[in-house]
């Protein structure tokens, strides 16, 4: 009776300890949020826990049902047959209370181990998810940071573009208003020559109209003279008048001599020039000798000796001898030619 009491007390706290491990590993590995309990590790653990209470109640049960003594002279006449049919009925229990925790621990670890590698299992496919995601996240991010970057090369290479079009059109812009002053400035320079060519051109017309005016008044009043003189008179005003034009001629042709030294002596002649160049400068000049305008009408083909010529006319003037001339010889020198040859003053 005693070593079946023993049994049975040792059996209870061994599946009670065994559950508490079993409870302790499935907390330990398993995540509530993410999956529901297992319920046949419960299921087991109850079965084996039932089956155990029941493989302990049952001495106790039996105890209880054994059926009251009548009377006790019948206890003590009928104990010694009864005890030992009692302890043979009873003595296969303990045996069926090991085998039933052998079996209960048995399948509690085969759960727990199931539980185990389902939990295992578990936690390598969220593993292997949260790569993919991982994966899925930088390769998502590689292709936004390139898109960024394209975004911002695309950005720049228009911000180049439309930077070089606006200097372009800045460059385009000063073009043509360089164009445009200088065109005006020709323009301007062109009015300006006409202005001063019909300027002489009036001066000119004006000195000659002058000059016929005085020559007809000449005419006229030699006219009247010679009505009212004798003819010896009329032959002695002729060869006044014969003398006049003689000195009127070598005036001159003496100031016009004058005017080409003036001009000879101003005149820087090109080292390079040759004795075969040759060119003539018309010379317009005002009647108070001052200068026109001196323009080349027969250029010698170089082009330094002609400007030459030009500078040394421009460095002689004014011609102030011009004004000591007689009226009639002064109109004959408004416009005049003058050759130029570097032989001549070599």
């Amino acid at each position: 009776m005693a070593k079946r009491e023993r049994r049975v007390g040792y059996g209870w706290p061994v599946l009670l300890a065994i559950g508490v491990h079993i409870a302790t590993l499935m907390l330990t590995i398993i995540k509530w949020p993410e999956s529901e309990p297992d319920p046949t590790s419960s299921s087991v653990v109850q079965a084996a826990l039932v089956r155990a209470e029941t493989a302990t109640d049952q001495p106790q049960q039996t105890e209880d049902s054994a059926p009251p003594a009548s009377q006790p002279e019948e206890e003590d006449a009928q104990e010694p047959e009864e005890s030992a049919p009692a302890e043979s009925s009873e003595e296969p229990a303990p045996d069926s209370d090991a085998e039933v925790t052998d079996s209960a621990v048995e399948e509690a670890k085969a759960e727990a181990q199931r539980l185990q590698e389902e939990a295992q299992r578990a936690a390598e496919k969220r593993r292997q998810a949260e790569a993919e995601a991982e994966k899925r996240r930088q390769a998502e991010a590689e292709a936004e940071k390139r898109r960024q970057a394209e975004a911002a090369a695309e950005k720049k290479r228009q911000a180049e573009a439309e930077r070089k079009r606006q200097e372009e059109a800045e460059a385009e812009k000063k073009r043509q208003a360089e164009a445009a002053a200088e065109k005006k400035r020709q323009a301007e320079a062109e009015a300006e020559r006409k202005r001063q060519a019909e300027a002489a051109a009036e001066k000119k017309r004006q000195a000659e109209a002058e000059a016929e005016r005085k020559r007809q008044q000449a005419l006229a009043e030699r006219a009247a003279q010679a009505n009212n003189s004798s003819l010896d008179s009329m032959i002695s005003d002729e060869e006044q008048s014969i003398a006049n034009a003689k000195q009127a001629s070598e005036a001159a042709n003496g100031f016009k001599n004058l005017v080409r030294r003036y001009v000879e002596q101003s005149w820087n002649v090109p080292s390079n020039a040759s004795s075969e160049l040759r060119a003539i400068v018309r010379i317009q000049l005002l009647p108070t000798g001052e200068l026109v305008s001196a323009t080349i009408t027969q250029s010698s083909g170089n082009s330094a000796f002609d400007h030459s010529v030009i500078s040394a006319v421009e460095k002689a003037a004014p011609f102030r001898e011009m004004r000591e001339l007689d009226a009639s010889v002064r109109g004959r020198f408004r416009e005049f030619n003058l050759d130029f040859n570097p032989e001549d003053i070599r």
